[in-house]
């Protein structure tokens, strides 16, 4: 099966997020760009890059799980997707330790952390909305074991 290449697999998540915007009213594709950066600059593979791509598009409902499952993508790349997707009523335990259990799920997410706590995309944020997710990101971290921005 030829897979699809990185900036088809860009494209495609910019088309699927094109409707939305971050909690700061930015569109969402400038998230999905710097985490795949980060990932990329963090020594990541194509496979962690193009789940970076995607790290938020089965949550956020914008691809179906249906359209993941049957993507023309390495199953390795599927399952760090799947890895960093929040499932509704989990606890903040189990999405830690299935990222821990998933090979290259860990760099993904870190990446998303580094731009959530970016301390510039913070501050366009209310005081009660950016104190809640610099604990929630804190705490995501301690679990992953990964330090402090």
């Amino acid at each position: 099966m030829a897979y699809l290449s990185l900036p088809e697999v860009e494209a495609l998540a910019r088309r699927a997020h094109a409707k939305q915007v971050d909690k700061a009213g930015r569109p969402y594709a400038e998230h999905l760009a710097a985490v795949a950066g980060g990932v990329a600059e963090r020594g990541g593979s194509q496979e962690q890059i193009a789940a970076a791509w995607l790290h938020d598009s089965v949550e956020d409902e914008a691809l179906s799980r249906e359209w993941l499952d049957g993507a023309a993508l390495p199953q390795s790349t599927k399952d760090m997707v799947l890895a960093v997707t929040k499932r509704p009523g989990e606890s903040v335990e189990d999405y830690a330790a299935r990222i821990l259990a998933t090979p290259g799920a860990l760099l993904v997410k870190e990446a998303d952390l580094a731009h959530n706590a970016d301390p510039q995309r913070l501050a366009a944020l209310d005081p009660a909305t950016r104190d809640r997710l610099t604990a929630k990101y804190a705490r995501v971290r301690g679990l992953l074991g990964l330090a402090a921005p």
